[in-house]
């Protein structure tokens, strides 16, 4: 019992210092930030597959969720970088018809 204590404190200590951290992060490094952690969830995903090919019972099925989940994460959040980097590309400016003054 007071295990189990003693991690349900770690995990609500790291939800709060995690929302301060990243509530502290201004939105020129969300960027790169987003880029690191993409890494660290496919290095999540690698692990997943790995722990899913030596389970069998419950423990398989729990890992074949994990893998849904880490994959779902990391393709979400390439696509939410990929948003991000298209916000700073410049559109080309309309060109001018022949004849038109400036």
């Amino acid at each position: 019992m007071n295990n189990d204590v003693t991690w349900l404190t770690y995990f609500v200590l790291s939800v709060f210092v995690g929302i301060e951290v990243i509530s502290k992060v201004s939105s020129t490094l969300h960027t790169p930030l987003m880029s690191g952690a993409n890494a660290i969830h496919g290095i999540i995903l690698l692990g997943a597959i790995l722990v899913a090919g030596e389970a069998d019972g419950f423990a398989l099925v729990v890992a074949l969720v994990a893998v849904v989940l880490a994959a779902v994460n990391m393709v979400g959040g390439f696509v939410v970088t990929d948003r991000m980097l298209q916000m700073f590309v410049r559109k080309p400016l309309p060109r001018k018809a022949k004849g038109e003054s400036a």
